[in-house]
């Protein structure tokens, strides 16, 4: 009888999956649970990822024409309420702070006190805030656009919550932009959801669909959500981006007017959007396997670890100037505009232990070097992408002009995957049974029968279709915008369509 295959991740992918995704955060050191309730602490190598993330993305920000700038934690109360839809749908997420101060109680312990005169909302998202101050800055066409970004925290109270991707506190971008024009805001809320695309697809290497979302997914406020959509390895959909066309209901609500060319008085149209820590969840369910987390190296904080390996201090002397030339020309190399992020790992552990260690983490190549591979100067190299044992020697010359070049290679290879699963797992259902029956596992078996994952299907844009779906434990993703018209009855309505709706379950 075969053995089964020894893995570094316990329970794996097809036994439990939301579990597995636990254990990869722990085993890659990523994160961890905090002591305050729904929050995480972010470790350095978890950092290092979303650091890199933050770098890539800041910089198509200000390619695109945006600034940075920086607002208030906290928003009076008073300023949600001016836009019911949008305080009716962050009303029950709020964090709210009604006084200013502690002091001693009678039983020894602290107390709040300097109750506030109005309550201040710890920030969930700033369109609010940050139109009181454009309401200040407008005054003339001339004035416009203002195109605004701000990295920053959000405070949203959410009951369950899971590392990365819904946590009480976390961690996002939010741009924030004025325009004279419908037109231009339009144009303002599509640029910046193509930018995302081009993040999630040419950095995280995870393919995305770009869409509409339906009336009852939209923003709290906004005329039109547009989002990017992507599948996880359990077949679940991950919203990974969204922009707001939010129209004039903001710059209404909140009073930003200008004069325009021709002297009369208009409204500014407004977009926001935004990117989250939930990238980091994102990455480790596309690419990560029952060893660890995988990592696309255009993202990952170190390309290449070097494992020193010798028995004396002969060898170490000898093995340690020869690691120590190598990450020299290694760091001499260059890849995605940048020079190759190389480390030595010289602790003092087993072999085997801090080749798994690296193995866990993703780093995308392993370098061992011994004493037989300086006398025939060569390199012992394992990839990520490939199997633990999957190791081959290589003169180190080749292995450092090629590096880029198998750089390249991993993360061109871990989309492929990605999108290979998507497109294996994607379908067009033109009934309510076949929907039914194919987001529903067979009961019996040894694991968790492989089911579901994106269905295309004609639904109308009502509430009863909602709610419809909600039994079947379905959520409406998107309208994809490359959707071909395909007019159609919708499943639950009958009412005629023009385009099919993405439908999965998602997190």
């Amino acid at each position: 009888m075969a053995k089964a295959p020894q893995n570094a991740i316990s329970p794996t992918r097809e036994v439990d999956y939301p579990e597995w995704y636990q254990q990869v955060i722990k085993a890659a050191d990523l994160a961890e649970v905090s002591p305050v309730r729904g929050c995480m602490v972010i470790k350095p190598w978890g950092w290092g990822i979303w650091e890199n993330m933050q770098h890539v993305l800041d910089g198509m920000f200000k390619d695109t024409g945006h600034e940075n700038a920086y607002f208030p934690l906290f928003i009076p109360m008073s300023f949600l309420e001016k836009e019911a839809e949008h305080v009716e749908g962050f009303a029950k997420e709020c964090a709210v702070v009604t006084h200013h101060r502690l002091e001693p109680g009678p039983d020894g312990g602290l107390v709040p006190a300097g109750k506030l005169d109005e309550p201040l909302i710890v920030r969930p998202t700033s369109e609010t805030i940050i139109g009181a101050m454009y309401a200040k800055w407008v005054q003339s066409y001339r004035d416009l656009p203002i195109l605004i970004n701000q990295w920053a925290n959000v405070v949203r109270w959410e009951l369950r919550t899971r590392m990365f991707l819904r946590t009480a506190e976390f961690l996002w971008q939010e741009g924030h932009t004025a325009h004279a024009t419908k037109e231009e805001a339009l144009a303002e809320t599509r640029l910046m959801l193509d930018v995302y695309a081009d993040f999630a697809e040419n950095y995280m290497a995870m393919p995305v669909i770009k869409g509409e979302k339906p009336s009852w997914e939209r923003f709290p406020g906004a005329d039109m959500t547009v989002s990017i959509e992507s599948m996880m390895q359990d077949r679940k959909a991950l919203q990974a981006g969204t922009s707001h066309f939010l129209g004039q209901n903001f710059s209404k609500a909140q009073e930003i007017k200008f004069q325009s060319a021709e002297g009369t008085e208009e409204f500014a149209w407004t977009t926001s959007w935004g990117v989250s820590t939930r990238l980091v969840g994102g990455l480790i369910m596309t690419h990560s396997d029952d060893d660890g987390l995988v990592l696309p190296p255009r993202l990952a904080p170190r390309h290449v670890v070097i494992l020193p390996i010798y028995r004396n201090d002969e060898e170490k002397a000898t093995v340690l100037a020869y690691c120590q030339d190598l990450e020299a020309k290694l760091k001499g190399q260059m890849y995605d505009s940048s020079a190759v992020r190389v480390m030595i790992d010289d602790r003092d552990l087993r072999g085997g232990e801090k080749t798994w260690h690296h193995i866990k983490r993703g780093v995308p190549i392993r370098v061992e070097v011994g004493p037989r591979d300086v006398a025939s100067g060569s390199v012992f190299v394992g990839r990520r992408d490939q199997g633990p044992k999957e190791k081959k020697g290589i003169p180190v010359e080749q292995f450092v002009t090629e590096i880029a070049v198998t750089l390249k290679e991993i993360q061109d290879g871990l989309f492929e995957k990605a999108k290979q699963l998507r497109e294996e797992n994607s379908r067009k259902i033109d009934n309510v049974e076949e929907l039914a029956k194919w987001f529903t596992p067979k009961k019996g078996g040894d694991k968790p029968e492989i089911h579901g994952g994106f269905a295309y299907v004609h639904l109308a844009d009502l509430p009863e279709v909602e709610e419809e779906l909600k039994k079947l434990k379905l959520t409406a993703r998107c309208i994809p915008l490359d959707g071909e018209d395909e007019p159609g009855k919708c499943l639950f309505t009958g009412q005629e369509v023009a385009r099919r709706m993405l439908v999965a379950k998602a997190y």
